[in-house]
This record gives structure tokens, C-alpha cells and sequence, in this order.
């Protein structure tokens, strides 16, 4: 994945073990059905990151797939008459323990494999799916190479391409301008750079590069030479436990009052990184629970929070996965992956952050993404919208 260490999006889990897995669980809903309705369940299995470095980005998803289970069946977690039997399996980001989880639930009979926040993960999953030739819904990765890798893979989430595209709209049309990506000189940073060149490159604009060594601890001469470059946008990719130093530099260096600076906007335990210029700071966001406004967000922000948790970042990817299991099912009447695969291919539904296609050819998940800026409230901040982003301008590139 090109982005997965950046802050906004982080993104990467799918977990999966079967119910005879260490650290999974399975639960069967309508489990008092019993003779042929019992007999007729569909087994859905679901790789995440309950442990490990993704653990809160996991924690999120699982919240997600479990209100829009509730949602999708109307609470009788049914589809098509079948009960749905869900198992959990915990693959703490490591692609080898998600795939001997798969592997052991594919030999068991299931059909269905959702989940993984790690593009690590998922490439690994991706091409299982086809061998084995079952569905494979994707969670949080944001890999692009994911889109068009095989018919038996969709994904639940956004990609990498959406992201920098919707960065690319805080300058209006790329073409011509200059962008400037600061990010640190690792693969995560290098990653973003090459990501930015391939996407907003591609429109015309005229991409170039800051790369801060990992171990700089003085950011203000890095600072300095981003102001003198008088980019029309600086993209920043940062992770790790410098990225308040370096907001501190850009800030006082004038860089976020002198250009458009853009960055992701990660969970919420992230919104208080960005120190006392915080609202200067331009974030493309791929959601936060109060960029939408509509029925199928409200339901799953008040689910979430009634089973006593917190709708966030990844909140959107797992009940959209479960939206997916359900239609595919309903559709299908049953678990015929081949029925199930067209079912979802070019469906358009209405998910919580919008309306949302899955396209045909390719399974790209085409959807709106948000500009958002950081606000003051109290002795916090908060996101707030600034303008919603079509689907149609952050599409990308057909790969069917």
C-alpha cells in the first residue's frame, strides 16, 4: 500500500480465524433456528486487527460490521432467509496469521471472507480469494493494486488514489500548479511522494519533493527551505512521535499562512497532533461522523454508540461490508460466489457517507470524499466539513 503508515489513513486490518482459531469467535444470528434454516447458514468470516499496531483502526471496523449487520437484516441477521454465521479472527497485522486463519476457515466451507485494514494483509488475501475461489471483501487497505486484481475481490473502502485526488482539489484544476510533498524519507514517505507525482502528475501538475531524514529532530531548516520553494500546495505525509515538532516548525517557519498546505485527517485521537495552527491546515478526509447527513449515517453512528462504542475513521468500512455481505447473499440466494460476485458488481446503494457504486469491471469503490478543517471547541478540536467531493472527482483510473 502506498499510504498505509500516513496519519489520515493509517488504514489497514482484516481479521480472520475460524471458530477453531485461537482468539476467534463465532456466533451464528438465529441461532435458535434449528433442522434446515440451521442447516442453511451462510458462514461469513471476518480477518481484523483486534491486537497489534492497527488494533484501535480493527476496533473500528468490528463496530462498523456489526451495526450494519443489524441494519442491512433489519436485526433478524438474515439474508435471503439465511441466517448469517459470522467468525472473528484476529490476524494483528500480520499477512502470515491472516492467511492460515483463511486457509482454515476456506477449508471449512466458507465462502465469504471479509475484513483486513493492512494493504499487507490484503494482497495476500486478494489473490486467495481467487485461487479458492471465494468472495473477498476488503476493509480500510488502501492499496490501489487491489482494484481490477482479480473478479473475487471488492473492496469496502477507499483507495490510495482517492486520497491524493481529493488533495488535489483544495488547488482547483492541478494543471500547472506546483505541489510540494514534505514527508519523511522512509518508504512511507517516499511512498506518498510517488503517489502524489502518479496522481496529480497525471493532471498536469508539477510535483516535487521535500524528503526529511528519520532521524531529524530540528525540523525549522526543512521548515525554511518548504517556504522558499512557494508551492501552490504542500502535501504533507507524516507519521510517527515527531509529528507535532514538525507542525510547530511549519507553523512558525509561516509555511501554513504563506501556501495551501494539505494533509489527511486521520481518527480522532489524532485531531489534537497538529498544535496551535490547526486550523490552518487544509484535510483531506476520507470520513469523520459529521461530514454525511443522512439516514443511513444517522443509524449507524446511533448503533455504534448504543453497543457503547465510537463511530470513527474506519466506522464506514465495516458496515458497508456488511451492506455487501447482505445484498450479495439476498441476491444470490445463498452462498453461489459466482451469483454473489454479480450481484455486487456495479451495484449502487446508499452507504453512510453517501451514495456509492461498486463499479463494474474492477470493483473500484466509487464514493464521496470530504474536505474538512480542525476547529476550536473548548480545549479541543474538531473536524469540520468544508465541502463534500463527488464520487465522479475522485475516481480512479479504470482497471477492469
Amino acid at each position: 500500500m502506498l499510504m498505509r503508515k500516513r496519519m489520515w489513513a493509517g488504514v489497514l486490518a482484516l481479521v480472520l480465524l475460524t471458530a477453531g482459531c485461537a482468539g476467534s469467535k463465532a456466533h451464528q444470528a438465529g441461532s435458535g433456528d434449528t433442522g434446515s434454516a440451521a442447516s442453511s447458514a451462510v458462514k461469513v468470516a471476518v480477518v481484523y486487527s483486534k491486537t497489534g499496531l492497527l488494533a484501535a483502526y480493527g476496533a473500528e471496523y468490528l463496530q462498523g460490521f456489526e451495526a450494519g449487520l443489524s441494519y442491512a437484516t433489519h436485526g433478524t441477521m438474515k439474508a435471503g432467509g439465511h441466517p448469517l454465521q459470522v467468525s472473528y479472527a484476529d490476524d494483528a497485522g500480520d499477512p502470515a496469521k491472516a492467511t492460515a486463519a483463511a486457509k482454515q476457515y476456506i477449508g471449512e466451507g466458507y465462502k465469504i471472507l471479509a475484513g483486513t485494514t493492512d494493504s499487507g494483509v490484503a494482497t495476500q488475501l486478494a489473490p486467495l480469494a481467487a485461487q479458492n475461489h471465494i468472495l473477498y471483501i476488503s476493509g480500510p487497505a488502501a492499496s490501489d493494486g487491489l482494484t481490477g486484481v482479480n473478479k473475487y475481490t471488492f473492496r469496502s473502502g477507499r483507495q490510495t488514489y482517492q486520497d491524493v485526488a481529493t488533495a488535489g482539489t483544495f488547488v482547483g484544476d492541478p494543471a500547472g500548479k506546483t505541489v510540494l510533498v514534505f514527508a519523511q524519507d522512509t518508504t512511507f514517505g517516499q511512498g506518498n511522494a510517488a503517489a502524489v507525482k502518479q496522481v496529480l502528475g497525471a493532471q498536469g501538475a508539477k510535483v516535487s519533493s521535500l524528503l526529511v531524514p528519520a532521524t531529524a529532530t530540528d525540523f525549522t531548516p526543512f521548515a525554511q527551505r518548504a517556504a522558499q520553494v512557494k508551492a501552490d500546495m504542500i502535501f504533507v505525509a507524516w507519521a510517527g512521535t515527531t509529528t507535532q515538532a514538525m507542525w510547530q516548525a511549519l507553523d512558525q517557519q509561516q509555511v501554513l499562512d504563506s501556501t495551501t498546505v494539505v494533509t489527511g485527517l486521520a481518527n480522532a485521537a489524532s485531531f489534537g497532533a497538529y498544535g496551535p495552527g490547526s486550523d490552518k491546515i487544509k484535510f483531506l478526509s476520507y470520513y469523520f461522523p459529521g461530514a454525511a447527513d443522512n439516514a443511513v449515517n444517522t443509524a449507524m453512528i446511533n448503533a455504534i454508540k448504543q453497543a457503547g462504542g465510537t463511530p470513527d475513521l474506519f466506522s464506514p468500512d465495516g458496515f458497508v461490508a456488511a451492506q455487501m455481505v447482505v445484498h450479495a447473499v439476498e441476491q444470490a440466494g445463498g452462498p453461489d460466489v459466482d451469483k454473489m460476485i454479480s450481484a455486487l458488481d456495479g451495484w449502487t446503494f446508499q452507504a453512510p457517507k453517501g451514495q456509492e457504486t461498486v463499479r463494474s469491471g474492477d470493483h473500484a469503490m466509487l464514493q464521496p470524499m470530504f474536505e474538512a478543517q480542525l476547529v476550536k471547541q473548548g480545549s479541543s478540536w474538531v473536524p469540520k466539513l468544508v465541502a463534500t467531493v463527488p464520487a465522479d472527482k475522485t475516481a480512479p483510473p479504470s482497471n477492469g
